[in-house]
């Protein structure tokens, strides 16, 4: 693994992370939701991770499985491996409370009138750095695989951490009427997804091999199916029109299949 590659990968993580900022400059200048670009958003963000787990991910750690281990063997290590990654996303999900889970998103102007969402923001910040977790690991260690594939899940990731932004920053700039610490703390809450790459880095790189590539591929896969499908879609379908989902939804699709078919 070249070094260059290393460090791209580092820095695509930190900029996905590093997205919760963005949300939370939009929260300072937004007197209301734009429910309908959210939702756009949102559901562009899930057609890519979707599109790209199944006809990209899958694929090719099922290939590497079963040139390593034959065909019946390697499907039996891409199942593990896919639903090994949906496991973690979602016993994190289980050990956050709902009511100050990230990505159970409410509006600016939600926030702004509910008193005990103003108290929490601290508390968001922590949950938003471990649900992020594990998506710096599936970031760093999918650039290490194939940039084709990756810019487009930082892009899906990053869209998908704006949200994250804003419900960190509108609670804390309540709780101590500071723009400056809502910012910041908002934007640190991001560093946990470069701090899961340097987690891969350390523990997970030194040991790099055909097989882990390929069980990372599956897992990751699992990870962003999950995202997709039980925080994206219903955000989407929740804050805007059905069809806006959908059509964000195609959209997401599309772009990531041409992103594939050009750099192929």
């Amino acid at each position: 693994m070249d070094n260059q590659t290393i460090i791209i990968a580092f820095l695509l993580t930190l900029f996905a992370g590093l997205s919760t900022g963005i949300g939370s400059l939009i929260a300072f200048v937004a007197k209301r939701t734009n429910t309908n670009f959210l939702s756009l958003a949102l559901g562009l963000s899930a057609g890519v991770m979707i599109y790209v787990s199944f006809m990209e991910m899958i694929p090719r750690s099922l290939g590497s499985f079963t040139e390593i281990y034959g065909e019946k063997t390697g499907m039996l290590y891409l199942i593990l491996g896919f639903f090994g990654g949906i496991a973690l996303i979602a016993l994190i999900d289980f050990l956050v409370p709902e009511s100050r889970n990230p990505h159970e998103m409410h509006g600016v102007e939600e926030m702004r009138t509910n008193y005990k969402l103003k108290q929490t923001g601290i508390i968001t910040a922590i949950t938003i750095a471990i649900h992020n977790f594990p998506e710096g690991i599936a970031t760093f260690m999918s650039a290490l695989t194939s940039l084709e594939v990756a810019i487009p899940i930082t892009a899906a990731i990053a869209i998908h951490n704006i949200p994250e932004g804003i419900a960190v920053a509108v609670p804390i700039y309540h709780a101590t009427g500071s723009k400056k610490k809502a910012f910041w703390l908002s934007f640190a809450s991001g560093l946990a997804e470069p701090v899961g790459a340097l987690i891969a880095f350390w523990f997970l790189l030194p040991y790099w091999s055909p097989e882990l590539d390929a069980f990372i591929l599956s897992a990751v896969a699992g990870i962003m199916i999950y995202i997709s499908l039980d925080e994206l879609l219903p955000s989407a379908e929740k804050y805007g029109k059905h069809h806006l989902s959908i059509i964000g939804l195609v959209v997401g699709m599309a772009v990531m299949a041409m992103s594939l078919y050009l750099f192929v």
